[in-house]
């Protein structure tokens, strides 16, 4: 390696920082809604989505959520299989079928909302009103900046 080129340092490397980050608060949150309502981290993903915008197809469902493919199909097949989530077809379009919480599921979703709310108010609680808006900048821009980035 050359003396003047950077060196890898993870403990410093922003996306793996992310990643380490993401897992442990994913894992933490994971546990509870498992322990408690039988749901997967992806499976609680997808009525999350659902649950705040109903009737999107299992691709937009996807592109929301940035997970593979696979694994959303899976866990859609799990909540229909549960009785957690409902397929039809779009109103405007009866050739496309959409995805939206079931009564079951909006169940579900209302006794886990505040249970995530709560988990995220313990989360940030140690930055201050200035902080937490940085933060929310700060992550709204490096979205913003990954999605215009494109592949490495």
């Amino acid at each position: 390696m050359q003396r003047n080129q950077r060196e890898l340092r993870l403990k410093a490397f922003l996306p793996y920082r992310f990643s380490v980050l993401s897992n442990r608060i994913s894992r933490a949150i994971a546990d509870r809604y498992s322990e408690v309502f039988q749901l997967t981290l992806p499976e609680w993903r997808i009525m999350a989505v659902l649950g705040e915008t109903p009737d999107l197809s299992a691709a937009d469902v996807a592109d929301r959520t940035a997970m593979d493919k696979v694994a959303v199909s899976r866990a859609v097949n799990r909540l229909l299989e549960s009785g957690r989530i409902e397929r039809h077809f779009a109103e405007d379009d009866r050739r496309r079928s959409v995805l939206a919480l079931s009564a079951k599921g909006r169940a579900v979703y209302e006794q886990i909302v505040p249970l995530a709310l709560d988990y995220e108010d313990r989360l940030i609680s140690g930055l201050t009103a200035d902080e937490q808006a940085q933060l929310t900048a700060l992550l709204d821009k490096l979205d913003d900046v990954q999605l215009h980035a494109g592949e490495v």
